[in-house]
């Protein structure tokens, strides 16, 4: 088994932990951990790609998916603390 079939592999099965995550998680915070998965699956994958062909327009396609990750993060978390703030403003 080559490396690159190893990394294929590892990055399918967190893809696989990345959507249970995102679909069963119970909390809001589990579903932002899910995605943050999917984008790294995602970078890696893109990082992979730009390994084996040696094209670098996939590296580029790497940073602006992890730019995408974290602004999503970021709105996601704010979000989630806005609706906890509303949540006990409204409690007895």
């Amino acid at each position: 088994m080559s490396l690159l079939t190893l990394f294929v592999l590892m990055a399918g099965a967190s893809a696989l932990m990345g959507f249970y995550r995102l679909l069963a998680g119970p909390t809001h915070t589990d579903r932002v951990v899910g995605l943050d998965i999917l984008f790294c699956v995602a970078i890696v994958l893109s990082l992979l790609a730009a390994w084996t062909s040696g094209r670098t327009v996939y590296l580029d396609v790497a940073i602006g998916l992890a730019l995408a990750g974290f602004v999503a993060t970021l709105a996601w978390a704010r979000l989630i603390q806005r609706q906890a703030a509303r949540e006990r403003e409204t409690e007895p």
